[in-house]
């Protein structure tokens, strides 16, 4: 029964922690635009914007 005088404080301080966390997170945007960072795996950004220069004949 005595080691529910240390867990239950425990518990208490994790779940504060896990609550102060996730108030942190919505605070500073880290739950924005979820989908971006899915759409940039599928789609590569190093393609050339650009066309390549041609070769002008004489």
């Amino acid at each position: 029964m005595s080691i529910l005088g240390l867990l239950i404080p425990l518990v208490l301080v994790l779940v504060a922690l896990a609550i102060g966390l996730f108030f942190w997170a919505v605070r500073s945007n880290q739950f924005e635009d979820l989908e971006r960072q899915g759409h940039n795996i599928l789609f590569d950004e190093d393609e050339p914007t650009e066309d390549p220069p041609k070769d002008k004949a004489p």
